[in-house]
């Protein structure tokens, strides 16, 4: 390892630099899927499969749609309007 050359692998000849195709057989197939959703939606993409069943999608979730709403888990949002009340609200796009 004396030399910088050593480090890489440098074909000596364009000849002797070959690239063997990826093996046959040993891809899945990719194919046009129909992906169906949960709210009736039904769209076109790429896969694997040719039909994927969802239950929610960019056309029904609130992030996309903007109809974020909180979920209140073991009263978190009430301890957070008793501590910072409707300013904390401001802060979050509400």
């Amino acid at each position: 390892m004396g030399h910088s050359s050593d480090l890489f692998f440098l074909p000596k000849s364009p000849e002797s630099h070959k690239f063997d195709p990826m093996k046959a057989d040993t891809h899945p197939k990719y194919m046009e899927c129909l992906v169906h959703c949960g709210c009736g939606s039904e769209f076109k993409t790429r896969a694997t499969v040719k039909e994927l069943r969802v239950e929610i999608c960019g056309s029904c979730h609130p992030f996309y749609t903007g109809k974020q709403k909180f979920v209140d888990t073991a009263g978190r949002v009430d301890r957070f309007m008793k501590k910072f009340g409707t300013s904390g609200l401001k802060d979050i796009g509400k």
